[in-house]
């Protein structure tokens, strides 16, 4: 059933980490949900099976002897995308933070409970993959493509995380709202709980791809006390006839 309820179509998961236990229980659980699961015990042997076969996501131990796993994230990033979800034994908000930085998608702090691990897995891998189609979103020199998930600025294709897509997307999908972190980590994370300071950093490094002046930002504004709002609806629209050459 569990096999049903998770399973991607035979998504590759790659999984680092240098404890045989953890890796052992974490791989167990993603072959029983239907994923095809490849093991690494530190950052090169990673960096290695997946140049032999690019993942679908990589679930990626922090305190990797040698390399770290932040080295093994930003090197990844450097040869494409690719969904990552951090593990971490540390309970310091700043090296959770900082791994949503190098662009850790999602991260979950050990112990933890392998099920809820794999609902994660199956959460970021279905937002890759979008099941409907939809037309562009333009606005205020933004445009994006969510069928192809490409964004551009002013013409330029930006450098964005799987989330930071999602939380542009979801901006331009909505513009003039108002959205609590609360319910930005309902709507473009699927989660009802969850550290909020999550959505912050996604905020923060979005501003900075997409603001001309991140530290007075004019699109993604702070409401405070209540949460962001998109400004620049005057542009926005579904119409896919509108879309640069």
């Amino acid at each position: 059933m569990e096999q049903q309820q998770y399973g991607q179509g035979g998504a590759r998961v790659l999984v680092v980490d240098d404890d045989p236990t953890v890796a052992e229980v974490v791989t167990g659980y993603l072959d029983r949900a239907g994923y095809v699961v490849d093991r690494a015990g530190d950052g090169p042997d990673a960096l290695a099976r997946a140049a032999a076969h690019w993942p679908d996501l990589v679930v990626l131990d922090l305190m990797l002897p040698g390399m770290d796993g932040l080295e093994v994230c930003r090197r990844m990033r450097g040869q494409g995308p690719v969904p990552v979800i951090m593990l971490t034994a540390r309970g310091d908000e700043d090296d959770r933070i900082l791994g949503l930085e190098v662009g850790a998608d999602d991260y979950v702090t050990k112990p933890f409970s392998p099920r809820e691990l794999v609902l994660r897995v199956e959460s970021v891998l279905r937002r890759t993959r979008p099941s409907q189609p939809s037309g562009l979103l333009r606005a205020a020199g933004l445009a994006v493509d969510p069928a192809s998930r490409r964004a551009l600025k002013k013409g330029a294709e930006l450098a964005l995380t799987i989330r930071e897509f999602d939380l542009l997307a979801f901006f331009l999908r909505h513009p003039g709202q108002v959205y609590s972190r609360e319910d930005l980590m309902r709507e473009v994370w699927g989660w009802d709980f969850g550290d909020l300071s999550t959505v912050t950093v996604h905020v923060r490094r979005l501003r900075g791809k997409v603001e001309d002046d991140p530290g007075r930002p004019r699109l993604i504004q702070t409401v405070w006390g209540v949460g962001y709002r998109f400004d620049g609806s005057e542009d926005v629209t579904d119409d896919v006839s509108r879309a640069e050459a």
